[in-house]
């Protein structure tokens, strides 16, 4: 099972990757619908995206960690702690 840590690291680097791919294509395709952006918006629309995607991806790795932990062995019955 991944750790925490490494589910962080695996985020973020999914994300900046992520960031970059968002923003160049954030300036190809918002002029195809008549919507201009100066590089520094395209780069803010781009942290916003990036924070939300980076908390998601986080999450759901957490999440679907967590529907793979072994379950707990049950209690034997007359044994004492």
């Amino acid at each position: 099972m991944q750790s925490r840590l490494m589910s962080m690291i695996e985020a973020i680097v999914n994300v900046l990757v992520g960031f970059w791919v968002a923003v160049l294509t954030q300036m190809l395709v918002l002029p195809l619908f008549d919507l201009h952006a100066s590089f520094s918006q395209n780069i803010g629309m781009g942290l916003i995206f990036t924070v939300v995607s980076l908390v998601r991806s986080y999450l759901l790795r957490r999440f679907f960690n967590a529907l793979h932990r072994p379950e707990k062995p049950a209690e034997v019955a007359g044994s004492s702690s």
